[in-house]
């Protein structure tokens, strides 16, 4: 008897599964898979989505690592536009409706892998729903906001919000030739940096043109003929023609909610390391789930496409009878602002304060390569580490090219539970095309080391 399963949700952690499960099953007389998606994409980066709109990527094509049709070649049928509305666990069925015809029926499942994505934060704003208003999640809306810009050439664009997406989207405008202003409500950008470190990055959006306005929360749109025209603060009102929406983003969890599924304190699908459900055979990978950092010891929703392939890879493996599990994030994430490259892993020094952890933490600036090499460029550098102990918690880093790729040193030493007296001691490479004699995470360690045990 065949085995059927159904994948929920065409990007990255279901196809990642659904690709994963082929590879390890060829025979579809065997596993059949089928994969319903509401949109018309698969397996896109919805990471280059601001450098679309930036014009870096000139075709949206670029972007998708494979299509429906692809995916159809490789024995997998994908079904776009088709939007799964309803589970029933007890029957193990999911009710479909095909967006396109308006038909809905219910297909039955062996196995169930929910990966269902985030949704953007969108406030309930007098205008928000006018033209001009974009929220960035899916292709399909990157290339809308493209399209705004070719088309109706703004001249003004206002961003509400500063985290990844608000700033790579703030970055493309200004690519664009627009007038930029960026609204936050927090009192530096990029909130998930330590205010030392966030200052750095305002720095380098103002460098560029960037109109920056700090603790103010946006609190209604003005429009006129359906348009947006101007953002209205709790302080002043902002003219423009285009607006970003980059408030972050929530688990896609409702479905699995209304199926009865468990869901944690952070509003994503809980799964235990395998990625499966509260419900046996039913699994969850990417956005849509809740994990567990390894560092606060504390339930995460962070999305980022790297965790959903890893957990889309482990759900693969697991649905074919195979033994794999996730073993956790420490929030390793990177970005650019123009010339500035922006990187953090672990926990900021608030955030350990917020885990109940004794920290201490020692910052140095630097440079990127020898400082007598042409090219080098400055580089700032912070480590955060638990008191006592020495053990490393957390850093970041920002500075021009060739920095932020460094956190990858500090992730792979904090994931092994090294201190930053060991990490000193760590056999990194060196040319002075590439770094100093000491790197600058090694100085930034060693400048630890002497506040470790006050």
């Amino acid at each position: 008897m065949t085995d059927r399963l159904v994948v929920v949700g065409g990007d990255a952690g279901g196809m990642t599964a659904a690709s994963q499960a082929r590879r390890r099953v060829p025979d579809t007389g065997e596993l059949e898979i089928v994969a319903f998606e509401r949109g018309e994409f698969t397996s896109y980066s919805a990471c280059g989505i601001p450098y679309l709109v930036g014009d870096v990527v000139h075709e949206y094509g670029d972007l998708v690592a494979r299509s429906p049709e692809e995916h159809r070649q490789r024995g997998i049928d994908v079904r776009t536009r088709h939007e799964v509305v309803g589970v029933d666990l007890g029957r193990r069925v999911v009710h479909v409706r095909d967006l396109d015809g308006g038909d809905e029926a219910d297909h039955g499942f062996d196995q169930l892998v929910l990966g269902t994505g985030a949704v953007p934060v969108r406030p309930q704003l007098d205008g928000i729903d006018a033209d001009g208003v974009f929220g960035v999640q899916t292709l399909a809306d990157g290339i809308a906001v493209r399209r705004a810009v070719d088309q109706d050439k703004p001249a003004r664009a206002v961003v509400i919000g500063s985290g990844y997406v608000g700033l790579e989207m703030a970055e493309a405008m200004t690519r664009r030739g627009l007038e930029v202003a960026l609204v936050e409500a927090h009192e530096q950008p990029m909130y998930t940096l330590d205010p030392d470190m966030g200052a750095l990055v305002a720095d380098a959006l103002g460098g560029v043109g960037v109109k920056l306005y700090l603790g103010e929360r946006a609190t209604a749109f003005e429009t006129s003929d359906g348009r947006v025209r101007a953002v209205v603060t709790e302080q002043r009102t902002l003219p423009c023609d285009l607006v970003v929406l980059g408030l972050g983003v929530a688990p896609n969890s409702a479905l699995a909610i209304e199926a009865g599924l468990g869901v944690g304190e952070t509003g994503g699908i809980m799964t235990d390391e395998r990625m499966e459900t509260t419900t046996d055979g039913v699994w969850a990978a990417g956005d849509c789930v809740e994990t567990w950092h390894r560092i606060s010891h504390r339930p995460v929703a962070i999305a980022l496409g790297t965790h959903a392939n890893k957990q889309g890879r482990v759900v693969g493996v697991n649905v074919t009878d195979g033994e794999a599990t996730f073993p956790g994030v420490i929030g390793t994430a990177v970005t650019k602002v123009c010339a500035h490259e922006v990187a953090r892993t672990g926990l900021t020094e608030r955030e350990t304060a917020e885990a109940g952890i004794d920290s201490v933490a020692a910052t140095i600036e630097a440079t990127t390569r020898a400082g007598y090499f042409p090219g080098a460029e400055q580089i700032k550098v912070k480590v955060v580490a638990e008191l006592g102990t020495g053990q490393l918690l957390g850093g970041q880093i920002v500075g021009k090219e060739g920095a932020a790729k460094r956190i990858d040193v500090l992730a792979a030493a904090i994931w092994n539970g090294m201190t930053a007296e060991e990490l000193i001691g760590l056999d990194v490479g060196y040319a002075p095309p590439f770094s100093p004699l000491w790197d600058p995470v090694l100085t930034a360690a060693r400048k630890l080391t002497d506040v470790v045990g006050a």
